[in-house]
């Protein structure tokens, strides 16, 4: 009798790339997942060795596609720029996102936050941001050894990670780049790119007035040396 062998019909394990739920409650927090994601994505730009994701589905064991989350926007130092469908950690060198931020939104328990902080303190984030666009509360957590700590005062605090100051005024959250610049809203930052426009236009405008006067002015000075000669006088013996 002979035995035949069948092949391991054992499926690959799936790592979804969806959760199922949205990306925001609102238009206020997309508008933050927004503003804060690509400001970070603008400062890292030249850093091909950065990757940011928003809402991107996060896996740090591999072998349990259960064990997941999807940070608002999250930072990975180490790992180059590319698309992902989701993150699997241990196709990254093992290298977990080193900064993430959480948008709050009403709908947001208790319980929920709780199981975030806990996912993030176990799997090795050494900041977690937590800003409430409603309340105008930002909580911010510092890794030390294997916790996250409350950082007690957080206006005017400056990111290790990514050299960013948050400053918390009476109106918003103002978070601003090392070089002092201000994260913008993509609205705000079309309406700089248009200002820069129309400045370089006007710039322009102005050599082209500019030069066209200088020719001008050198056009009369030849027609003024071509009467001069008419009248029989030799202009370079004045």
């Amino acid at each position: 009798m002979v035995q035949q062998l069948t092949p391991d019909t054992t499926p690959e394990l799936v790592y979804p790339e969806s959760d199922g739920k949205p990306m925001a409650d609102n238009t206020k927090q997309f508008r933050w997942i927004v503003t804060i994601k690509e400001n970070l994505e603008i400062l890292f730009a030249s850093q091909s060795d950065v990757f940011i994701a928003g809402d991107l589905l996060w896996y740090p064991v591999e072998g349990n596609n259960k064990l997941c989350q999807a940070p608002d926007v999250m930072v990975v130092f180490g790992r180059p720029k590319a698309d992902r469908g989701s993150y699997l950690q241990w196709k990254e060198n093992n290298i977990a996102p080193q900064v993430v931020f959480e948008i709050l939104s009403p709908s947001n328990t208790t319980k929920e936050m709780t199981n975030k902080l806990l996912f993030y303190q176990r799997y090795g984030v050494e900041e977690y941001y937590i800003y409430n666009p409603d309340t105008l509360e930002l909580t911010g957590l510092l890794r030390s050894g294997d916790d996250l700590e409350i950082i007690e005062e957080m206006n005017g605090w400056v990111s290790p990670r990514l050299g960013v100051r948050f400053v918390l005024t009476p109106e918003t959250l103002e978070i601003y780049r090392p070089d002092g610049q201000r994260f913008l809203t993509p609205v705000e930052l079309d309406q700089v790119r248009e200002k820069e426009r129309q400045r370089a236009e006007q710039e322009r405008q102005q050599k082209e007035a500019a030069l066209q006067q200088l020719e001008q002015e050198q056009q009369r000075y030849q027609e003024l040396l071509a009467r001069l000669r008419e009248k029989g006088i030799d202009p370079e013996k004045l």
